[in-house]
Order: C-alpha cells, then sequence, then structure tokens
C-alpha cells in the first residue's frame, strides 16, 4: 500500500506547489513509483510537469463530481516513475458542487483509493485556501507536510493550519498526522530566518525538516519550462536541495 501526503499551507506563495512537484520527481528518481495529484484549480502542478492544462479532456473535477475511474485520466509524464492527475480551471466549481453531495468530504479518498496499491507515494498538491478540496485532501491522506516561508506572517497562519488539521483528525480522518514542516525560500544571511526556524522548534521538536530550500532563480524559472528543477538543471543548489530532502523524507518512513 502506497503513502499518500498532501502538502498543505493555507498561506499562498510559500513554495507549495513547487516542493509538490519537485519532492514527487526527486522520489521518482530514486526509484518510487510515485502519483502527483493536483487538486488546485490553478494547475500548476500539471503545467510544472509539462502538461499542457488547456489540452487536458478530463481532470480532477472529473473524479470529484462526475465519478470518471481515476485511472482514466491518469497521465504518464516524462519523468522517471512520475504520474500525473491533472488539474484545470474545471476545478474551480468543484467546491460548490461537492458541497450538495453526501460524501463531500470523502470524494477524493473514494477516488484514488484503486490507485493507492499501484504507487509508492500519492503526493496531493492543495489549493491555497481552507475550502472543501484542501479538506478533501486532508481527509484522503495518511501525513501532511507543511511548507513554510521563513518570515513572521508565515508563524502567524501556522496555527490556523495545525488546527485545520487537528478538526480533519478528529471528524474524519483519524489517522492524519504531521509528517514534517520544510523551510522554503531559505535564506541564511536573514536574522529572521533563523528566528522562524527556532520558534517552529520549540513547538513542534522533530518534525522540521533539516534540508532547507533556497530562493533560487532557477527554481522560479523551471515551471515555465515544465520541468522539476532536478531536470531542468540537476547541476543547481535546489536540484541538489530537492534531492537530499527526498533522501531525508524516504529515511522517516
Amino acid at each position: 500500500m502506497g503513502k499518500t501526503v498532501s502538502i498543505f499551507n493555507q498561506k499562498g506563495g510559500v513554495g507549495k506547489t513547487t516542493t509538490c512537484v519537485n519532492l514527487a520527481a526527486a522520489l521518482g528518481a530514486k526509484g518510487k513509483k510515485t502519483l502527483l495529484v493536483d487538486v488546485d484549480p490553478q494547475g500548476n502542478s500539471t503545467s510544472g510537469v509539462g502538461i499542457d492544462k488547456a489540452e487536458i479532456e478530463y481532470s480532477t473535477y472529473d473524479i470529484l463530481i462526475n465519478k470518471v475511474p481515476a485511472r482514466g485520466i491518469m497521465i504518464e509524464t516524462d519523468f522517471k516513475n512520475l504520474s500525473l492527475l491533472p488539474a484545470n480551471m474545471n476545478l474551480a466549481g468543484a467546491e460548490l458542487e461537492l458541497a450538495e453531495t453526501e460524501d463531500r468530504f470523502y470524494a477524493l479518498k473514494k477516488a484514488i483509493a484503486p490507485l493507492v496499491v499501484d504507487f509508492d507515494y500519492i503526493i496531493i498538491d492543495c489549493p491555497p485556501s481552507l475550502g472543501l478540496l484542501s479538506l478533501n485532501a486532508l481527509t484522503a491522506s495518511d501525513t501532511v507536510i507543511v511548507p513554510l516561508q521563513c518570515e513572521y506572517y508565515a508563524l502567524e497562519g501556522l496555527s490556523q493550519l495545525l488546527s485545520t488539521v487537528r478538526t480533519v483528525k478528529q471528524h474524519y480522518n483519524e489517522h492524519l498526522e504531521l509528517e514534517g514542516v520544510i523551510y522554503t525560500m531559505y535564506d541564511s544571511r536573514l536574522r529572521l530566518t533563523q528566528q522562524v526556524i527556532d520558534e517552529v522548534d520549540k513547538y513542534f521538536p522533530n518534525k522540521s525538516y533539516k534540508t532547507m530550500i533556497p530562493r533560487s532563480v532557477k527554481l522560479a524559472e523551471s515551471p515555465s519550462f515544465g520541468k522539476p528543477i532536478i531536470y531542468y538543471d540537476k547541476y543547481s543548489k535546489p536540484s541538489f536541495a530537492y534531492k537530499k530532502l527526498a533522501d531525508e523524507f524516504l529515511r522517516k518512513q
């Protein structure tokens, strides 16, 4: 049985999708069969692995609302051991439609259940919100990884985020656990960076990944070429960082 992990932060601009795409690609490169599930209507994980959202016939909207089998929309990417359940803007209306269904919190879990035996890891890219799509992702997951930018406002949102995780655990998914916190856009020159890390470590001991993801122009460029960083510029600092992060993630399993 594969492990399902949501990458989640309700705050936008923290490197959530970047972490999704690049951790999934790094796990695939290390020989782990990996499925990337895009449930963000922006579809950035989909375009980040080179899939044109405009040409997708079916998306995660269809597995949630129209009950299309997930295997029927799955795309094999050009990258080693990496498959995708794609998203496009159709997904934007899914929350309103899900709200009227009986299995509004369990639709994604039911949809991807047949695929769990086929993959080592299923990585879910959540929207930057606390809506039904994110709740579906958390309900379908074994664990959640929180990408955290090293700044003061990120700390403010962390308590709200973890409150959401506790609520999901209490009402919808008793097995959900915090996998860890990943520090993104890391800049060792800033004093605030270390202050944020110290604060998180104080409240969540042993939950922070030691691997930090640095700020990088190359990392920002790679999605426009539809490639994870390990394929776009394999000798760059963020490429080495995501490979190291994948190693650290696998050691924890």
